[in-house]
């Protein structure tokens, strides 16, 4: 298995299995053109333990769960499971920081921008080729020996932090359910209208979560990787990954009846266009100088690296900064402070990959 999904074939029957499973989980009850998104769904785990009081935003999601265990699964059965650290924690945590605030200015991860064009949203041309921008500005600071250091080998206790994070949500989730009716139970929050409260079925939610960490995990998949090997080697193997599930997802949600193409009016989306590119500008540079997009973040923390653990815990809390001071967009449009809030981050990541590169 594992060597079959490293190949091309794996890595783009890989990028098929989530086309197809994210349409479906939106078909199921997961918000339009949202089957899956690792910022969104951050961002909503980060409402349902209280860290902001965006009250649309508000459920733990079952999904992100399950690619950190179902990661951590994979990486046991294939003897591949290593705790292991590097160095900058605080700045892989700032990093995730802005990664989530620019990635919350443009409504969605790469994962996300891909299922939008895939269902029909024109505004996520814009955030792709931002993405792509800010990947291209990350492999400038490689070339010139940008480096958060090497990671080395670490008690199993730090490899299994946040997979036991995970399980104990998990436990949350199935002990305190939604009181009908009520925003809250006492323990966990709930959204009762908007992004938050449109889930697919727990165990379904949590089955799909669980195959894509296997899977994911065992191949690598990772957009940000795609685009930065074309730039900088001329490799496509991942990026066949990435074609494939915009393919699938095309074809299904045609076959759904969630294919409607435009720009407005499509669901948990704006059309500023200059936002929807620089916001992810900016998160495409993070997850280029913090070595993985999201989704391969999880899977990375899943499989025993603390380095990754620290990016996700920094997504967590900029989607708390990014409700709590109004940096966040909606279908309104961007938020009140959310274009000073990207102007900085860059400003932010453009100090970190000057001044973070090994001296001759």
């Amino acid at each position: 298995m594992k060597n079959f999904l490293a190949t091309r074939s794996g890595i783009v029957i890989v990028g098929l299995v989530i086309g197809i499973l994210a349409p479906l989980l939106q078909y199921m009850g997961n918000p339009g053109n949202m089957g899956i998104c690792v910022a969104c769904f951050e961002r909503d785990i980060a409402g349902a333990i209280g860290m902001h009081r965006a009250g649309v935003v508000q459920y733990l999601r079952p999904e992100i769960i399950g690619f950190v265990l179902g990661a951590m699964v994979a990486a046991f059965m294939s003897r591949d499971f290593r705790p292991r650290v590097g160095s900058a924690p605080i700045v892989r945590f700032v990093l995730g920081v802005f990664a989530m605030i620019g990635a919350l200015v443009f409504l969605g991860c790469p994962w996300r921008a891909l299922l939008r064009l895939a269902g029909g949203d024109l505004n996520a041309v814009f955030g792709i080729v931002g993405l792509v921008a800010g990947v291209w500005i990350g492999t400038f600071f490689f070339r010139k020996g940008y480096s958060l250091g090497r990671a080395t080998k670490a008690p199993a206790t730090v490899g299994l932090i946040m997979p036991a994070i995970m399980l104990g949500a998990l436990v949350l989730l199935l002990l305190f359910p939604q009181i009908s009716g009520q925003p809250s139970n006492g323990v966990l929050f709930y959204s009762l209208k908007g992004p938050g409260a449109m889930h697919a079925p727990v165990f379904i939610a949590l089955g799909v979560g669980l195959l894509v960490g296997i899977i994911a995990q065992r191949s690598r998949f990772c957009t940000m990787g795609a685009f930065r090997d074309v730039i900088l080697f001329g490799q496509t193997h991942l990026l066949s990954g990435v074609a494939a599930l915009l393919v699938a997802a095309v074809v299904v949600n045609l076959l759904l009846g969630q294919f409607h193409a435009g720009f407005a009016g499509q669901p948990v989306a704006h059309t500023q266009g200059v936002w929807n590119f620089m916001g992810m500008v900016l998160a495409g540079l993070c997850f280029a100088l913090a070595g993985g997009c999201p989704g391969r973040q999880l899977f990375l923390s899943g499989e025993g690296d603390g380095d990754a653990a620290v990016f996700v815990l920094g997504m967590i809390v900029g989607a708390a900064f990014a409700h709590n001071f109004g940096l966040a967009s909606s279908p309104k449009g961007i938020g009140p402070h959310g274009m000073a809030a990207v102007i900085i981050g860059l400003i932010v990541c453009l100090i970190i990959g000057f001044t973070m590169r090994k001296k001759a």
